[in-house]
C-alpha cells in the first residue's frame, strides 16, 4: 500500500509537469514503466486509490497522451516586432507589393493556447491544438467544457474556426482560492487545462475561447478579415474585445500605446497586438515565408522584468570555439516560470552593463527565449568583478579575443567544442547520420579518441564493440550509417562542415551557383556577396572558413574517405523548369493540391508574381495577380489548359 501511494503521488506530479507545465522531468518510457507498475499493483490487490491516474474519468479511460490530427491547412505562427519602427517597416514592404497603403485590421494578441475548431452541418465536431502547425492534438472532450464555445452554429457548411484558449485572471483567482495546488500563471493554466486528459479538470478552470480567424472553409469563401470577423460574431463566437480597422490616416503609434496602457486593466493576458492585411486577395499576393504569413505581424509589448541576485558567471564553449557567458541566478519566478539562468551575450555586454557577481540585476524573460540580464539594479557589499578567462575553462588552452567575443584556440582537443561540432555534422539537416546521440559522441570522444568529424570515418566495428551499450547490431548499423553518409549532396556537406550562417537553404544556393566544392573554395567575396540571400557577413564567413588552415585540413581529410557528391534529380514533367503562380479558385483542385501536382511534374511554386515567374494559372476571381501577370507579359492559362497539362 505504501508503494501504491508513492506511485500515485509521483505519477500525479509527473502528469502535472507534462500536461500543465509542459516541463516533463522524466522520459515517456520512464513514465510508462511507473504507470505499468502501478497498474500491476492495482490488478494484484484490487485496490484503486481515489486519485489514481488509472481511474476512468467522464466515462472514458484516462489516457497518457492525445490522438494527433493533421490540419487540413497549416496553422502558421506570426512574425514579430518589438518596435513601432518594425511595424512601419512591415507596412512599407506591403505597400511595395500593393502599390498603396493596405487596409489593415488590429486585434489583441492573446496569451494562451491556439485551438482550431471544426464544424460541419452546424455542429461542433472536433477541437485540435495548433501543435507544430502541421499536426496538433485532438482535445475535443476538453474544449466541449469551455462555456463560450458554441456547440451549434447557424452556418451549415464545413468550416474551421481558429482562436486562443485563455484563462481569465478572475477565473484564475477563483480557482486558486480553493485549489490545493494554486496555478501560477494564466497562460500555462489555460494550456495545461486543455492538455489535461481529465476533461473534468478542464471544466474546473472555467476557460474562455477568443476566436480570431477562419481556417479551412471549402463551403464559403471569405474576402476580408472584416467579413470573417462579422461571420464569427454572427455565429456566436466571442471576438468583440478589440477590433480596429486601420488605414493611412490612423495614428498607429497612438493605438499601440493606448493598448499597452490598457493592458493592466484587462481580465486576461495579452502580450501584444496583431496587424493583418484586411483584403484576402492582397494576402495571396504577399504570400508566406517558410515560417510566417507576410500579410500579418505581431507587435510585442515590453517583456516582464524582475530583480534577482547574480550568483555566478560560467563560460560555455560552442562548436565554433566561442566562449559564451552564462549567468547563474538566485531562482526567481517570471510569468509563472522559475528562472535560474540567463544569457549575457559576450564580455562586451558584461562590461557595458557593469555586471558583477553578487549584484542585484534586472532580468527579462520574453516568450520562450532564454532570459536576459538587462542591467544592474544595484551593487551590494558582496559584488565582485566577473573574471574574464584567459584560458579555456574546459581544455586550458589560451583564449583569444575577436571583437567582443572570446575564442578557445584549441579546435581539436576541447571536449565541448568537438562534441558540439560532431553533433552538428551528424544532424538531420546536415549528413543525417543515425545512431550518433550526444551520449554516443561523448563515448567516442572519451574512449576512442574521436576529435573531429573526420575521425568518425576511421572507426571500425571492432572498436565500437568495446564500448558500453554497443552490441553487434548497433555497431554494424553505425558503420553502415557512416558509409551511407559519404554519398550526399554538396549542399548537405556544406551545412555539415559548419561554415558560419550556412544552412540547408543557403547551402543549396552555393551548390546551384558553384556546382563543385573546388569552385566554391576558390570563390571570391565579390562573387559570394552577389548571391541571393547573401549579405556581407555570410559571404565573408564562407571566405574566411576556407582560408582557415584547420578547416581546410578537415575538408581534405573528409574528402580522402571517398565522399561522393550527387545532384538530386528534379522530377520531370509538363511543368519542368517553370516557376508557377496559382491565383483565383479552381473547381477541381484546392490551390494547395494543385501546387502539389505542379511540383510532382517538375515545377516550382511562387507566392507572388514577378519577372522571374514563367506561368500563371488563373482560376475564377483571379484578381490583381492576373492583372500584374498580364502587365508583365507572363503566360497565363485557365483551369482547362492546366488540367490538360496535368494529363500529359
Amino acid at each position: 500500500m505504501d508503494r501504491m501511494r508513492e506511485l500515485v503521488d509521483l505519477l500525479n506530479r509527473l502528469g502535472r509537469e507534462y500536461y500543465e507545465e509542459d516541463n516533463p522531468s522524466v522520459s515517456d518510457a520512464e513514465y510508462d514503466a511507473l504507470y505499468d507498475e502501478l497498474l500491476a499493483l492495482e490488478n494484484f490487490t484490487g485496490i484503486v486509490l481515489p486519485d489514481s491516474p488509472t481511474r476512468k474519468v467522464g466515462g472514458a479511460d484516462k489516457k497518457k497522451g492525445f490522438e494527433t490530427y493533421k490540419h487540413k491547412e497549416r496553422l502558421y505562427s506570426l512574425d514579430k516586432s518589438k518596435t513601432k519602427e518594425g511595424i512601419f517597416e512591415w507596412i512599407e514592404k506591403a505597400k511595395k507589393v500593393t502599390n498603396s497603403f493596405p487596409i489593415l485590421t488590429l486585434e489583441y494578441k492573446f496569451d494562451g493556447l491556439t485551438l482550431s475548431l471544426t464544424y460541419d452541418k452546424g455542429k461542433l465536431l472536433k477541437g485540435v491544438t495548433r501543435g507544430d502547425g502541421v499536426e496538433g492534438e485532438v482535445v475535443t472532450e476538453q474544449i466541449r467544457t469551455i462555456k463560450n464555445i458554441p456547440h451549434n452554429i447557424s452556418f451549415e457548411g464545413y468550416i474551421e474556426i481558429q482562436g486562443e484558449c485563455i484563462m481569465k485572471l478572475s477565473a484564475l483567482n477563483a480557482y486558486n482560492e480553493s485549489a490545493k495546488e494554486p496555478l501560477k500563471n494564466a497562460r500555462n493554466a489555460a494550456a495545461g487545462g486543455v492538455r489535461n486528459i481529465d476533461a473534468n479538470e478542464t471544466a474546473k478552470r472555467n476557460l474562455t475561447f477568443m476566436a480570431y480567424n477562419i481556417g479551412y472553409s471549402p463551403d464559403k469563401r471569405f474576402y476580408s478579415q472584416v467579413e470573417a470577423h462579422e461571420f464569427l460574431i454572427t455565429n456566436g463566437f466571442d471576438c468583440k474585445e478589440f477590433f480596429e480597422v486601420v488605414d493611412e490616416n490612423t495614428d498607429i503609434a497612438l493605438l499601440l500605446d493606448k493598448a499597452e496602457e490598457n493592458r493592466p486593466s484587462l481580465d486576461y493576458l495579452i502580450d501584444g497586438m496583431v496587424f493583418k492585411v484586411n483584403d484576402f486577395s492582397l494576402r495571396e499576393e504577399l504570400g508566406f515565408t517558410d515560417k510566417f504569413p507576410r500579410w500579418a505581424i505581431a507587435y510585442k509589448f515590453k517583456a516582464e522584468e524582475v530583480v534577482t541576485i547574480l550568483k555566478d558567471v560560467v563560460w560555455q564553449v560552442s562548436r565554433t570555439g566561442k566562449l559564451n557567458p552564462l549567468a547563474l541566478l538566485d531562482p526567481v519566478d517570471i510569468g509563472g516560470v522559475t528562472v535560474s539562468r540567463a544569457t549575457l551575450n559576450n564580455i562586451g555586454d558584461i562590461e557595458r552593463k557593469d555586471i558583477k557577481i553578487g549584484s542585484r540585476v534586472f532580468v527579462r524573460r520574453s516568450g520562450d527565449v532564454i532570459p536576459e540580464i538587462l542591467g544592474i539594479a544595484s551593487h551590494t557589499e558582496n559584488s565582485v568583478q566577473v573574471e574574464v578567462p584567459k584560458t579555456c575553462p574546459f581544455c586550458g588552452s589560451p583564449v583569444v579575443a575577436k571583437n567582443v567575443f572570446l575564442y578557445c584556440t584549441n579546435p581539436n582537443r576541447c571536449a565541448p567544442r568537438v562534441i558540439s561540432q560532431i553533433e552538428h555534422f551528424c544532424a538531420k539537416d546536415s549528413l543525417d547520420i543515425e545512431g550518433l546521440s550526444t551520449k554516443t559522441i561523448e563515448q567516442l570522444y572519451n574512449d576512442l579518441g574521436v576529435r573531429s568529424p573526420a575521425d568518425l570515418y576511421t572507426l571500425t566495428k571492432e572498436q565500437l564493440l568495446t564500448l558500453d551499450g554497443f552490441k553487434e547490431k548497433k555497431a554494424s548499423n553505425l558503420i553502415s550509417s557512416l558509409e551511407k553518409s559519404k554519398v550526399t549532396t554538396l549542399a548537405r556537406f556544406l551545412t555539415a562542415i559548419g561554415i558560419p550562417n550556412i544552412g540547408k537553404k543557403t547551402g543549396r544556393v552555393l551548390e546551384e551557383q558553384f556546382t563543385t566544392l573546388d569552385n566554391l573554395r576558390k570563390a571570391s567575396f565579390e562573387e559570394l556577396v552577389s548571391l541571393d540571400d547573401f549579405g556581407e557577413i555570410t559571404a565573408r564567413g564562407v571566405v574566411e572558413f576556407f582560408e582557415d588552415e584547420n578547416n581546410r585540413t578537415l575538408v581534405d581529410r573528409l574528402l580522402s574517405f571517398g565522399f561522393k557528391f550527387i545532384v538530386e534529380e528534379k522530377t520531370q514533367g509538363a511543368f519542368s523548369g517553370l516557376k508557377v503562380v496559382l491565383t483565383g479558385s479552381l473547381e477541381k483542385y484546392k490551390r494547395s493540391e494543385a501546387a502539389k501536382e505542379i511540383i510532382k511534374r517538375g515545377g516550382e511554386i511562387s507566392d507572388s508574381v514577378s519577372s522571374k515567374v514563367n506561368l500563371v494559372v488563373a482560376g475564377n476571381d483571379a484578381g490583381s495577380k492576373l492583372a500584374k501577370a498580364e502587365k508583365l507579359g507572363i503566360k497565363v492559362i485557365d483551369e482547362k489548359t492546366f488540367l490538360e497539362m496535368l494529363a500529359q
